[in-house]
């Protein structure tokens, strides 16, 4: 039987077969499944499937650039890739380009001299920079390097892309940074800036060590936790400032702000969020100011003045469990008691008791009798007894010798003077509410200081008897730091506030009178959340040394609008924007032409 001939194929029919085979297999492969239907190259853009895109390349920079200067393109909410090439450069090769370059300035400003003009403040400069450089790279401090920095923008449509265009260049342009579209060379520009490391553009600028590491990338300003309560609005990226303060090494927070920049809308915000999460809220108000959100929320509200019935014995001690806290108890109790009565029988000028070392001693003798006379003793059991009162304190200084009359006479006008009755009696006052209020408005200046030291004292013997997660609100804190003793005492508390699960909020606007002080810089120190609002000129230099704010920060600080600020949480901060809801607004401003 005759083979079945094979069908002869033109070679037309051999090349489908071949692109048939191609297709089948190439369908199949990763390659296929991922890259995009098609791509588009323009002159100014290109098109990846349905998106669009556009490469700008930095070609200008400033004489001087400073830290993080690339962070806000870094944080910014849109779609960007961004590439950057650092090529080494031999230094042997620099210090002969660079001695070629000094020689060829100062030629330029002798021709100048001899022609009789004026001199020319931009060859000095380059003449100086170089000649610095040359030194730095002599010594082997700084090395050379050519630096490339590409951004590749992504949009939805050809508008989108331009508007994104404009948003990075406004950006680049606030720091004296110029870019340009990559005409023409769209394909390359992609190229470059996809991760395989091609440098197909090849535009660099020289720049030594100190200028590369300005531009480190991982400066990422999201500050944002599982759990905690909301703050405010990252300006840098539209995210949300989420934070818990007691999962940082301490719970403390200091907010530095002028009048009117929002600092206590923020603090009572943040007070109000705490309290959703189950802390309890106690705050000193001097100013009247906390006690429409602690009516909304049933708080405690306390006035404190010479006319209330309100009483708080500053001779109370703490009921405490720990065995090592309640054998200090009494000790602690004295020392914050020499403190209190350095403070109530007057001080110097520069703020440091007036009181000699004769009395000191009669002093701290009658504290230790009148205790000891309401049967109190070193023992915890007798703790407790019923506490003495200033009165009693009076009836010892007055019955014994040294100075004991003097101290007495001094101290009269809270016993039976003018200021008698408020902290001479026992205590009446109960804190036990989510959120307490003390008020002290009402007191005359002289009084309120002192009034202050007994409030916080009082309620950190409650802190130390039962321990829960608290927040302790200080307004107006530079009327403690005027006096040395009540500053060491507040220097105290935020020390020792982890101990006990309580977090404290320490919120002035004399900024200069605070930070001049020892404590003051103490106290930011020991508080690892800080918020700088809007400052003046003067506070603006005195924070800028303390935290360390570039240029620009400083130059925000002060014009910052209400509510906008620098929010530090640990070793991270952000410009944040501060944002109530309408019932939250409502119940916490103080602004009196806010709707009701």
């Amino acid at each position: 039987m005759a083979k079945k001939q094979e069908p002869v194929l033109t070679q037309q029919q051999l090349e489908e077969q071949e692109i048939q085979r191609a297709f089948e297999q190439g369908i199949t492969t990763l390659r296929d499944l991922i890259s995009p239907s098609s791509i588009e190259i323009y002159a100014d853009h290109f098109r990846l499937g349905t998106k669009y895109g556009r490469t700008l390349y930095v070609y200008g920079y400033p004489r001087s650039l400073y830290t993080g200067w690339l962070s806000p393109l870094i944080n910014i909410d849109e779609v960007l890739d961004i590439s950057m090439y650092i090529y080494p450069v031999d230094t042997t090769v620099v210090m002969k380009n660079l001695q070629k370059k000094v020689t060829q300035l100062e030629a330029s400003i002798a021709v100048n001299s001899e022609k009789g003009r004026i001199r020319d403040p931009e060859l000095e400069a380059a003449i100086g920079d170089a000649e610095e450089l040359r030194d730095q790279l002599q010594l082997g401090a700084e090395k050379f390097f050519r630096f490339g920095l590409y951004v590749t923008l992504w949009a939805d449509s050809m508008d989108e892309l331009n508007f994104v265009q404009r948003k990075i260049e406004t950006l680049f342009g606030q720091q004296m940074v110029f870019s340009k579209v990559a005409s023409s060379q769209q394909e390359q520009g992609m190229n470059s800036v996809m991760p395989m490391c091609t440098d197909q553009l090849q535009i660099r600028r020289n720049m030594n060590t100190g200028a590369i590491s300005t531009s480190f990338p991982f400066t990422s300003a999201d500050l944002t936790q599982e759990k905690g309560i909301l703050y405010g609005v990252n300006m840098h990226n539209n995210g949300l400032v989420i934070f818990d303060r007691f999962s940082l090494e301490n719970a403390n927070m200091v907010v530095f702000a002028k009048s009117g920049a929002g600092k206590s809308f923020t603090v009572k915000l943040e007070a109000l969020r705490s309290m959703m999460v189950g802390s309890e809220i106690i705050i000193i108000d001097p100013e009247n100011e906390y006690q429409k959100l602690s009516d909304a929320v049933g708080g405690s509200y306390i006035r404190l003045s010479l006319n209330s019935d309100v009483r708080i014995n500053p001779f109370d001690l703490p009921k405490v469990v720990d065995s090592e806290d309640a054998n200090d108890s009494l000790r602690a109790n004295l020392v914050t008691l020499h403190g209190l009565f350095r403070l109530m029988l007057g001080s110097n000028s520069d703020g440091t008791a007036n009181l000699t070392p004769n009395e000191e001693a009669d002093l701290d003798q009658a504290l230790i009798d009148t205790y000891a006379r309401a049967g109190i003793t070193s023992d915890p059991l007798t703790h407790q007894s019923t506490p003495p009162t200033i009165m009693n304190l009076y009836d010892t200084l007055a019955h014994m010798g040294g100075s004991g009359p003097t101290l007495a006479q001094r101290l009269r006008k809270y016993t039976t003077g003018t200021f008698a009755g408020i902290f001479s009696q026992q205590s009446n006052v109960d804190i036990n509410n989510q959120m307490v209020v003390f008020n002290i408005r009402d007191l005359e200046d002289e009084l309120r200081p002192v009034a202050m030291y007994i409030v916080l004292s009082h309620i950190w013997n409650v802190v130390r008897a039962d321990q829960r997660q608290r927040l302790l609100i200080v307004d107006e804190a530079w009327q403690l730091m005027q006096f040395e003793d009540s500053a060491n005492f507040l220097f105290s508390l935020a020390k020792r506030a982890r101990k006990y699960y309580l977090g404290l909020t320490t919120i002035t606007q004399d900024v200069e009178d605070f930070m001049s002080t020892k404590m003051g810089r103490a106290i930011v120190a020991n508080s690892s959340m800080q918020l700088l609002l809007k400052q003046s000129s003067a506070a603006v230099d005195v924070l800028s040394d303390v935290f360390k704010l570039t240029e620009e920060e400083k130059k925000r600080l002060s014009n910052f609008p209400v509510g906008q600020g620098l929010f530090f949480a640990g070793q991270n901060h952000v410009h944040i924007q501060i944002i109530a809801s309408e019932t939250e607004e409502s119940l916490i401003t103080t602004n009196p032409t806010a709707k009701r």
